[in-house]
């Protein structure tokens, strides 16, 4: 389930807001919502969504200044501008920004179910998820390999999507309904490394990504990709990278903007 922050000063529209996603699509949650840009960015310096959709008019801080901000600490987080204003140049502002799509008030229900598919399908491909059944159908494969297969990627996907979550391999398990002694077992027969081990790994590639895409503090990146001490953090991150957090970011977080730069 992806997360996204809410963003609308008018809280009856919110609340229609956050029920109609929530019936829309199965893939989305509202876990975040604020009523203008301030309380938004406020949100957002503690906790990191797959998905900001804002209004324009607000009060305290607007949508498109909020956005901006919002590009200074997250460049690739999506965004959906929604506005009951349809002027030409508040279009062509969010466009500037990079957003995902823009839409009017009242919002159509095809056209929110067809935006948020497209940004599931980019969220999917950044995290490694397959959004498309397996080659092979399950008449031809044994029981053994098939079902496990899947099983073994619905896993998978879990630990992506919740990686600051509790992923013990007990709690995952019971997400599976399987015995946790049986699962690491077959998680090992068919990926050839232990259920931990993919965990510490996920762990490590979404710390990295946090790193190279945003400014958040190095706690703040340790929390965000589950690992619970941020000495511990560092102190693993140096062993497995051979830099610190800081040089990481200096590396590949400058890499990232060259490459910007240069598009």
């Amino acid at each position: 389930m992806y997360k996204v922050l809410l963003v609308e000063d008018e809280t009856v529209i919110r609340q229609g807001l956050r029920e109609l996603i929530g019936k829309s699509t199965g893939h989305f949650e509202v876990t975040g919502e604020a009523a203008n840009g301030v309380e938004a960015l406020e949100y957002l310096k503690c906790e990191l969504p797959d998905l900001l959709i804002t209004d324009i008019r607000m009060r305290e801080m607007d949508g498109l200044t909020m956005v901006a901000r919002v590009r200074e600490i997250y460049p690739s987080l999506p965004v959906v501008i929604i506005s009951g204003y349809g002027e030409f140049e508040y279009a062509k502002k969010a466009i500037a920004y990079g957003v995902c799509n823009y839409m009017l008030k009242p919002i159509e229900r095809l056209e929110l179910v067809a935006t948020l598919d497209k940004i599931k399908l980019a969220l999917d491909r950044e995290r490694g998820i397959s959004s498309a059944p397996a080659a092979g159908g399950a008449a031809e494969e044994a029981h053994t390999g098939g079902d496990a297969r899947k099983l073994i990627r619905d896993v998978k996907e879990f630990v992506k999507l919740h990686i600051d979550g509790d992923l013990r391999l007990q709690t995952v398990a019971g997400k599976v309904h399987l015995n946790a002694t049986y699962l690491s077992q077959l998680f090992k027969a068919e990926t050839g490394m232990n259920y931990s081990e993919y965990v510490s790994d996920a762990r490590m590639e979404r710390a990295k990504w946090l790193l190279a895409h945003t400014r958040l503090k190095i706690y703040d990146v340790a929390r965000l990709s589950g690992h619970q001490s941020p000495k511990h953090f560092m102190l693993v991150f140096k062993q497995q990278t051979g830099w610190t957090a800081g040089e990481y970011r200096d590396r590949y977080g400058q890499q990232s903007s060259d490459e910007n730069d240069n598009v």
